[in-house]
């Protein structure tokens, strides 16, 4: 990997992230969201919002209201948000673990799914072909509807897993990471982990199915494709089974489409966690965005877009490095 290439996606990665918060800036200034009045309450003296107006630099131009406004992202500085009139990266420092830890549980899940997908179709095992009808079929349904379609089977009808939430009653969230599962194990807890899993497999397997059969349909693809190269056809003639080509031979060189469709659905995945939230009342970033839009709370909207927005170009990004380190070709 050269350092050209390295070089050429960090200035692509900042660029991406100045033009998101000049959107968001821009969407601001035509929102007609009144901060002052927000601050300090519709019968505020003409004198106090002269003076708010002037402390939040509201009178200033357009381009150093921008530079503020850009300055303040940098410090994390997202503005108060005015209907909890707290700190806007303190409210997604409390609900931002809740979604990581389901986006990161979904896409391990998707991943492995996408695997199994790809794998069995290849190598021909048996039960591929109803494991791949059984992901097509889930992959149809749009993400709130397979939700509401495993709340109700597997847990109304069946009781087999918890519906809502990340912790049964009998559990308290208390650790150094947020994510449950985690602090269950570095605290010595493996109850709380487990616990914290069985409220993860609902929300997290209807969140990973539609990027799993993304994912899963692009590695496959590879992998024929790459079956068909001549040292394939060299290793089969050397007398290897076909199992061994594909998982020594075949897979790496198979990974390039596979890491891109994966960039792509981990951003897609932290879109689609607001839907899956409000399905199974997860206390998420999804919870506190739809708490937030009704109240026309623009600066808790705007946090959550930046941070959202900046995983998925970060991922993105992430996906074009591991492309070049698979493939050393694609970084020249």
């Amino acid at each position: 990997m050269t350092p050209r290439f390295l070089a050429a996606r960090a200035a692509s990665l900042l660029g991406l992230l100045l033009v998101l918060s000049l959107v968001l800036f821009v969407l601001q200034e035509i929102s007609h969201t009144d901060a002052v009045a927000a601050t300090l309450g519709a019968n505020a003296s003409p004198e106090a919002i002269a003076a708010e107006r002037a402390r939040l630099g509201l009178d200033d131009p357009a381009i150093d209201r921008y530079l503020d406004y850009l300055g303040g992202l940098v410090t994390g500085d997202l503005g108060t948000s005015f209907r909890t009139k707290h700190a806007v990266t303190e409210d997604i420092g409390t609900y931002f673990p809740a979604t990581l830890e389901l986006v990161l549980f979904s896409f391990a899940s998707a991943l492995a799914l996408a695997v199994v997908f790809a794998l069995t179709s290849v190598l021909r095992r048996r039960g591929a072909g109803v494991f791949r009808g059984l992901l097509f079929l889930a992959s149809t349904a749009p993400t709130f509807l397979l939700g509401i379609f495993s709340l109700v089977v597997f847990y109304l009808q069946l009781g087999w897993l918890p519906g809502s939430g990340r912790l049964s009653g009998a559990h308290e969230a208390d650790g150094p990471t947020g994510l449950l599962v985690v602090d269950g194990l570095l605290t010595g807890d493996p109850a709380l982990s487990v616990d914290a899993l069985e409220h993860l497999l609902l929300p997290g397997i209807a969140l990973a199915v539609g990027p799993a059969l993304a994912i899963g349909r692009v590695f496959r693809s590879s992998l024929l494709g790459t079956l068909d190269a001549e040292y394939v056809r060299t290793a089969r003639s050397k007398g290897l089974t076909e199992r061994r080509i594909v998982l020594r031979h075949v897979v790496r060189n198979s990974l390039n489409a596979a890491l891109s469709m994966s960039g792509l659905q981990i951003g897609f995945m932290f879109a689609g966690v607001l839907v899956v939230e409000s399905v199974f009342s997860w206390p998420g970033l999804g919870s506190y965005l739809g708490a937030s839009i009704p109240v026309s709370d623009f600066p808790a909207v705007a946090g959550v877009t930046l941070v959202l927005g900046a995983i998925y170009i970060v991922a993105n990004t992430a996906a074009d490095v591991l492309q070049g380190m698979a493939d050393p070709r694609v970084a020249r």
